[in-house]
């Protein structure tokens, strides 16, 4: 084996050494490198992940704008007067917040935070803002990075010390329209998962002892991966008054009575990238689907010297049709380099439909269609190509839709006691269902243990244990059960 196969190869197990498959593939299919030597946690994220983050932001960033929000961008700093004015947002991120105190070589009267989120620097201008019931709702998002300074292991995408996100940031005249605020952020945040990046997710929200500082209600999109962890794959979160309280979001209402706003936040990060990479993703690389592969479509023409004029054109022509109609392809002539070793390449990069092209396929007038997930191919003539791919596109998409929901299918089992909870955890993996009284100590006794937490119970009116005419009691104690909790280990 040549080096340059070596390199292409993924070495590690992905059933077996997920983590290490994980990095892996992160590293050999070109998403990111690791950051500067004593900077760990941080990374530097390549091209080809940065394509895809682009996508996926132009996707939920034309949802937001569809539903009146605009963009804006705040500081990245953000005094420590600010931070202290909502004194939960200080006590639950005060652990991960990185300071500035000096500049050059001058201490700065007032420490700055980075940003870890920027309640504590928009909510002040939001209050400067809304002045009359006419200015609500008022809806602003902004695309930008924060920093958390996590003590756990870091890995990319899932969890870094500085990651990419969006932040909105809404205020509303009654509660009522906060919540459905809250809810249409969390249904485009399920269509992300769902409708761009193939993946079924589970909403909910979050036991309360789990909410957002300061927040009323968290609001949850969960997605299983294959090795049976749970991804928080977004989350909306429904404030209530506390923010508007303590930075003063006040508005005249018709009869000219002050009254306090309700505010929501809503976030979705680049995790959704670590999600999608490794639920479809193989042992021969990167797996993505059609709709944010930067390369959706590669034509590999496969000659021999006395065909290669013939077979170069005719691949010319292909790849020229598809780039007329929209398609992001890839004419892949390289003449240093053999059929298998592209095909090998391209598939380590994740390229969803891979178009060979030899002197079969041109007295034909035929073309050889590959799918990356599955390897299988298929003969169809080459009139109507864009066509022809397009169906393809969606075919694909649906057997990576279908493979990740079967893993989340297969991931919901139930229990009735502590021991089936570990027992299930421990076997298994996955989310599971079990009776729950609210008290945050019966989760202690399975986060102790398994370092598993509960990661969302379902909504009121979707709750499958509890309330549906038959009396339960809590899996952990004699007490009632008032919620269904769903149990996971959690990346």
């Amino acid at each position: 084996m040549s080096d340059d196969d070596q390199e292409l190869g993924i070495t590690e197990s992905k059933m077996h050494n997920t983590g290490e498959w994980y990095a892996e593939v992160v590293r050999k299919a070109g998403l990111a490198d690791y950051g500067p030597e004593g900077m760990s946690g941080f990374i530097v994220t390549r091209p080809r992940a940065y394509a895809i983050w682009e996508r996926l932001q132009g996707f939920l960033d034309a949802k937001f704008k569809d539903t009146g929000v605009q963009n804006a961008y705040f500081p990245l700093f953000i005094p420590e007067s600010y931070l202290e004015r909502e004194k939960d947002i200080v006590e639950g991120f005060d652990p991960e917040v990185a300071w500035v105190d000096e500049a050059g070589n001058k201490e700065l009267e007032e420490r700055l935070a980075v940003r870890p989120t920027s309640e504590s620097i928009i909510t002040p201008y939001i209050s400067q803002w809304v002045r009359s019931h006419r200015d609500l709702p008022l809806r602003v998002n902004q695309w930008c990075s924060v920093v958390r300074w996590e003590a756990t292991e870091t890995k990319p995408f899932f969890r870094t010390k500085e990651f990419l996100w969006q932040e909105g940031h809404t205020a509303h005249a009654t509660s009522e329209d906060a919540w459905t605020e809250t809810m249409t952020r969390l249904d485009q945040y399920e269509s992300v998962y769902e409708d761009l990046l193939a993946l079924p997710v589970l909403k909910g929200q979050k036991p309360d002892h789990d909410k957002f500082p300061g927040a009323d209600t968290t609001t949850t999109v969960e997605a299983l991966m294959p090795d049976g962890k749970s991804v928080q794959a977004g989350t909306s979160h429904h404030l209530g008054q506390s923010f508007a309280e303590a930075f003063d979001i006040t508005y005249s209402d018709e009869d000219e009575e002050e009254r306090v706003a309700h505010t929501t936040s809503w976030g979705l990060s680049w995790r959704a990238l670590g999600a999608l990479i490794m639920t479809h993703s193989d042992e021969q690389g990167l797996v993505l689907p059609h709709t944010v592969a930067p390369t959706q479509v590669v034509v590999v023409p496969i000659w021999q010297e006395d065909t290669k004029d013939d077979v170069l054109e005719y691949a010319e022509g292909v790849a020229d049709d598809l780039d007329e109609a929209g398609v992001r392809v890839e004419l892949d002539d390289r003449d240093e380099r053999n059929p298998g070793f592209k095909f090998n390449e391209h598939e380590l990069n994740g390229v969803p439909l891979r178009i060979e092209i030899g002197p079969h396929e041109v007295d034909d007038e035929e073309l050889t269609l590959v799918h990356r997930p599955d390897g299988e191919s298929v003969a169809v003539d080459r009139e109507g190509v864009a066509e022809t791919v397009r169906d393809e596109f969606d075919e694909i998409y649906a057997k990576l839709y279908a493979t990740a929901e079967e893993t989340l299918d297969d991931g919901v089992r139930e229990a009735d006691d502590r021991a089936d909870i570990l027992g299930t955890l421990g076997q298994h993996g996955g989310y599971v269902k079990a009776p729950w009284c609210g008290d945050e100590a019966c989760e202690e006794p399975i986060k102790e243990p398994m370092a598993a937490e509960i990661v969302m119970v379902p909504f009121e009116d979707e709750d499958s244990l509890v309330g549906d005419g038959h009396d339960e009691t809590c899996a952990m104690c004699d007490a009632d059960a008032e919620r269904t909790a769903y149990f996971a280990k959690t990346y």
